[in-house]
């Protein structure tokens, strides 16, 4: 197999193959034009975020610098807000709900490393989806590793480094 054909079957891949790099061109050029944008200008800011991404709802805001891995691999849905400095390597699927927010300073990773020395001295990479439902708020400066699904009416502290499935949060009315 083609380390490309290893990417789309979900098996550990060489990130270092022109095939696998070429994929992540556009996602910089897309970024780069972002970031370099006035950031009063939310219709140029909307045509870019709407090339980048696979699927976006209405009304999303995303406060440049903005980065990402490939770009194609993220779905946001309707209200969504992203604060400075976000990073999302989505060399996996990042699906992200409605009415979310995420606070500056936060990585989502879908990619790891092997932990033996011999294997990352190979390149390699892993990737696991990570999924966010809806009405979640992710602090400033946290960390989302792969795999990690977070459930909807969730808030993760800022600082935080998400390792595991958070399940969805009951929401209770005031004074119960």
């Amino acid at each position: 197999m083609t380390e490309m054909e290893k990417y789309e079957a979900g098996l550990p891949f060489s990130f270092l193959d022109p095939e696998v790099a070429k994929m992540k061109e556009n996602a910089l050029r897309l970024c780069r034009a972002f970031n370099e944008l006035d950031t009063a200008d939310l219709p140029a800011q909307m045509l870019i975020i709407k090339e980048l991404f696979s699927a976006c709802g209405e009304q999303v805001f995303m406060q440049p610098p903005f980065n990402c891995d490939v770009g194609s691999n993220i779905k946001v849905g309707k209200d969504f807000l992203s604060n400075y400095n976000v990073k999302i390597l989505d060399m996996g699927t990042v699906h992200i709900g409605d009415y979310c927010m995420i606070g500056p300073n936060t990585v989502i990773s879908t990619v790891n490393h092997p932990i033996t020395a011999s294997e990352r001295r190979q390149k390699i990479s892993m990737v696991k989806p990570v999924v966010i439902g809806d009405d979640v708020w992710i602090g400033a400066n946290c960390t989302i590793l792969p795999g990690v699904t977070i459930g909807s009416n969730v808030v993760i502290a800022a600082g935080a480094v998400v390792t595991n499935t958070v399940a969805d949060c009951r929401l209770r009315s005031r004074g119960t």
